[in-house]
Order: structure tokens, then sequence, then C-alpha cells
């Protein structure tokens, strides 16, 4: 199934309505949206020849095809329909933060209609503020358009994000938010210069629980083993610090595939059961002894 390329300032392409409608039922729709530092007017840091691509450029560092990893790359139509979604993230910090409001607000309207032609929702995966764009979209998207939505290390606040859940469309969807130790010194940035250090960021999850709503912290000792159970066999090697291993973190991609294309086979009551809901203290990577820890990633 060929790859939606879709960017806010274009004219929506108008196969994707038609390869929507014409989907078997039983065939998933998956938005893929990047995070900081791309931008679709740039071709060396353009997603879709990075990150959003089938084959992408080998000059770039940490590569990996997002649509591959999650199933796509055939010519089957029951592959279902990826969408990649690309936006200007790059320049200044607060800059990008802003745009990517934007960004969501567009792309919740895009997905309506999407997953109208479709007749079912459309699920979403999310890296960095590719997350705050995913949770963005939620406010002006028909409720039950969007399904399941996983965050990857969500550059997004927690009061923001219990803003966005609690929408009509929230309400009806499911939130995997993916978070790790390695990621604090990212998690602390935006608290400081964005939030000028009275916001919270999504690496401890919610304050309020929410039953739409699960933590993930993929490097919980726990958590892996638990993984493992469940037949995902992820890298446990934990890293000091790395803004990237919710994604090439080896096998991680594995349980997202799983859990986007056949969401009854991880129903977030058995996650939420099966997971530690306990959260490692913030800077416990930074500050481990040497021999129990790698090195770093950005």
């Amino acid at each position: 199934m060929p790859i939606i390329k879709v960017n806010p300032d274009q004219t929506s392409p108008g196969d994707a309505y038609r390869l929507a409608k014409s989907l078997p039922d039983s065939a998933p729709i998956i938005a893929m949206i990047h995070g900081y530092r791309y931008s679709p007017h740039i071709p060396h840091h353009d997603p879709h020849r990075h990150i959003l691509a089938l084959d992408p450029l080998q000059d770039v560092p940490r590569v990996l095809s997002w649509p591959r990893a999650l199933g796509f790359g055939g010519e089957d139509m029951s592959e279902g329909l990826a969408i990649a979604f690309g936006w200007e993230a790059r320049g200044r910090l607060g800059t990008a933060f802003a745009r990517a409001a934007g960004a969501g607000n567009w792309l919740g309207g895009y997905l309506s209609d999407i997953a109208d032609a479709a007749g079912r929702p459309v699920s979403i995966i999310g890296h960095s503020m590719g997350a705050r764009v995913a949770l963005k979209s939620l406010h002006h998207t028909t409720p039950g358009s969007i399904g399941r939505i996983i965050l990857l290390a969500g550059a997004e606040f927690e009061d923001e994000a219990a803003q966005a859940l609690h929408t009509p469309a929230g309400k009806l969807a499911e939130v995997i938010n993916v978070t790790s130790r390695e990621n604090d010194l990212f998690d602390f940035g935006i608290e400081l210069w964005l939030g000028r250090g009275r916001k919270r960021a999504l690496g401890f999850g919610l304050k309020q629980p929410a039953l739409n709503w699960v933590d993930l912290q993929i490097d919980c000792p726990e958590n892996l083993k638990e993984l493992g159970r469940m037949g995902f066999d992820i890298d446990r090697a934990p890293l000091r610090l790395s803004h990237s291993s919710p994604y090439l973190r080896r096998g991680m991609f594995d349980f997202y595939r799983t859990a986007l294309r056949q969401p009854w086979a991880l129903p977030l009551p058995m996650l939420r059961h099966r997971l530690s809901g306990q959260i490692t203290p913030r800077w416990s990577r930074l500050l481990a002894p040497p021999a129990q820890i790698g090195g770093l990633r950005a």
C-alpha cells in the first residue's frame, strides 16, 4: 500500500479519500507524526525522505522506516493505509511548539474526513512534538474518528494532555504514553524553557488517572520482562540519555505494530493490569553508576 504524504500547507491529496473508501473492513489506518527539527520544505530534513519513508535516505544517522516497521510496504490493500504527516518543526523551540498546536488543529479535521470516508477510526503514533500534534488534533476531530494513540517521549505538558483527553474525541480515544527516564533531560528542558518551571511534562504521565490512558516506562526492567512474557523481545540495555529510544530501542516497534493493528490483542485494561504503574524517579538514569548504564543517544 503506498504511503499518503500529507503536509498542512498543501491541498489534501484526493487519493487518500479514494483509498480510505476502498479499504477492506479489517484494514487499519495509521497516521505517523514526526517531532522537532524536521521540515517538509528542506530536503535533508524532510521527514518524507527520512523516518516517514518506506526507503529512507541512508546518509542520515539513526534512520528507521516507521511505515515498514508498522507493517506497510507491499501492494496488498489489507495492509491498510499509512498517512505520513509532515509539518514545519524547525526553528526556535518555542516557535516549533506553537506550530505543533496549529498542525494538530489542521490534522484533526483531515483525520475526521479520512475516518468518515473509511467508516473506521484512525490510529496515530507520534514522537516528541509529534505527540503534541496528536493530542491537539483531538480538539478538532469528530468524536470517534481517532482510536488509539501512541505517544513516544511526548513533548507536551500534563495539563494540556489532560485537556485533550477530556474533549469529546479524547474521551473515545485510547492513549499509550511511552516514557523513559532516558528522556529526563529533554522533559526538564521543555518544563524550564517552555513551561517556565510551572508545568509538568508527560514523562510522569497524568496526575489524575484515566481509564483510557496507560503509561509505559520502557526502561523499567519489570515492564520489559512483562512485555517479554507477552511475546515482545525488547532490548533491555538502558542508556543514560536518549530522546529517540522509544522508537530506536530494538523490539519496541513490534509492540507498536501489534498495539495499532490489533488493539484487541493488547487491550488497555490488560496492559494496565500487567505493566508496572510505579514510575522511576527523575534522573535515575543520568545519575546511575557507570557500570549500570549505556551511553548517550539523542
